[in-house]
């Protein structure tokens, strides 16, 4: 039998909240992922707790007692989350036991996350051999009505495999590719979340493999199936879209983290954080930023790899030579991006930005001829247009570019498609005449200057004027009026 051996600070946790349930005369268990996660050692941000009476009103005293603050998720099934101001521990989630704890443990959906241990005691109670399970590394369905009783389980199931490494054995492989269409009767925001926490982690790509195959990922994101078998010019390394897209995700994986022994591309993470290393922290910071309730830019620029060309099989056309051409797939597929996140009740701001970066995904390569830099104008452009996506647009176009040569990809020549982002986002943070040239002219000087009255010609030469002096061609304000005058008398403001 494990023994259950929380590490201090959560022994410490578990002990006063053993003394709140004792005073307030209710049991009390930690239960499901904390009980599993204590057990093989992993690390734990949140705590799950059922009690056996009055759920939400122990929830408030916890609260008041550990300085925290309630949000009810469920008031009818007795559900609440305690937020805490504990850096070590996120929230304490707790439920109403529905009936004996045994009797609860069996209503959930895996064996390794049906497992309880009682506040003051140390006894795991084991009910459908989760300890056994974990052992051999498998998850387990409860019970063939399981996913029955939530479809949103179905994903929950991949998640779990895939974030533990574990094998998900035969029979509930089979129910879940069985049942895989019925994800869907979940609610939207549901499917969102669940999506959102599988994409948040380290490695996204083998999760999208397993979601393939149990058939989760043609029945969540038909869109993306769609590029399956849709045949890519021979540059892309012989993969159809669909494989090219889950290879631009596998990318984004290796890139984004730390080197690891026995990956068949490391250099990857290496070559491109020596390049960057003069902005690294800022950089994962940035990465690390919250969009929208507990999703990072991370996550969804792991999102959007995966959607970067999901409108190439509709845009998809062949010359008479042969030769395959996916004109305007970058627009398609941010309009197609933007539906389906908002299908899925993503937030306007994760739209906004997924969809940019998908418009934008070929745009750090067509800034300048092969082998030649941009001009400052391209990059005024470039950087007004993107804005804060610009570094995510960056990464987004190596992990396009890892993916399409694959193994082809040599260390020198990634090092050269890393150097050249680098030199994008250089310029962007340094040269401040590009990005933010001096104000030589206000509205007012322009319109006492030229007699113009406000309006939108007046904007539109202050925003000409600005343009120009990032590409150089206006040093000072004399020469602000020379072009001023001239466009006016030209009548470009008013075009």
């Amino acid at each position: 039998m494990k023994s259950f051996v929380p590490p201090p600070a959560l022994h410490q946790l578990l002990a006063a909240l053993s003394v709140i349930a004792q005073e307030e005369g209710v049991t009390a268990y930690v239960v499901g992922g904390s009980v599993r996660d204590v057990l093989i050692g992993r690390a734990i941000g949140d705590v799950d707790v059922a009690v056996d009476g009055g759920a939400i009103a122990w929830a408030r005293v916890v609260a008041d007692r550990l300085a925290g603050r309630v949000v009810v998720l469920d008031e009818a099934n007795g559900v609440a989350r305690i937020v805490l101001r504990d850096a070590t521990f996120a929230h304490i989630d707790v439920a109403q036991l529905q009936g004996s704890v045994e009797q609860d443990m069996r209503r959930r959906d895996l064996t390794i996350d049906a497992m309880a241990v009682r506040l003051g005691d140390t006894m795991l109670l084991d009910p459908c051999g989760g300890a056994a399970d974990l052992d051999a590394a498998v998850v387990r369905m409860n019970g063939s009505d399981v996913f029955d009783a939530d479809p949103l389980r179905l994903l929950r199931a991949v998640r779990i495999a895939a974030c533990l490494g574990y094998e998900i054995d035969a029979q509930t492989r089979a129910a879940i590719r069985e049942q895989a269409r019925c994800v869907n009767d979940a609610a939207a925001e549901r499917r969102r979340d669940e999506l959102a926490r599988i994409f948040a982690l380290e490695s996204v790509y083998p999760a999208l493999r397993l979601l393939d195959e149990v058939g989760l990922l043609d029945a969540v994101l038909p869109e993306v199936a769609a590029g399956r078998g849709v045949a890519q010019p021979e540059e892309h390394h012989a993969y159809d879209v669909f494989d090219h897209n889950l290879h631009a995700v596998e990318a984004m994986d290796v890139m984004l983290a730390a080197p690891r022994a026995g990956e068949a591309q490391p250099w990857l993470a290496e070559i491109l954080w020596e390049a960057f290393d003069w902005c690294a922290p800022a950089l994962r910071a940035y990465l690390a930023e919250e969009l929208s309730e507990g999703r990072s830019r991370r996550t969804l620029l792991k999102l959007t790899a995966l959607l970067h060309d999901v409108a190439k099989p509709q845009c998809r056309t062949e010359d008479p030579d042969g030769r395959v051409r996916f004109f305007g797939h970058s627009d398609a597929g941010a309009e197609m991006v933007a539906q389906i996140l908002r299908s899925l009740r993503f937030s306007a701001r994760e739209i906004a930005f997924a969809s940019l970066l998908v418009r934008e995904h070929l745009r750090p390569v067509q800034l300048a001829p092969p082998g030649t830099a941009p001009t400052r104008r391209a990059l005024y452009r470039f950087y007004r247009e993107l804005g804060d996506a610009t570094p995510a647009v960056l990464l987004l176009a190596l992990a396009d570019a890892a993916a399409a040569r694959s193994a082809r990809m040599t260390p020198e020549g990634w090092s050269r498609q890393v150097a050249y982002m680098n030199a994008l986002l250089v310029r962007s943070k340094e040269d401040e005449g590009i990005v933010h040239p001096l104000r030589l002219l206000t509205g007012h000087d322009i319109m006492s200057a030229f007699r113009m009255s406000e309006g939108p010609a007046v904007g539109a030469l202050l925003a000409a004027l600005e343009e120009a002096q990032a590409a150089g061609e206006v040093l000072n304000r004399e020469e602000a009026l020379t072009f001023v005058r001239r466009l006016a008398t030209e009548g470009i403001a008013e075009q």
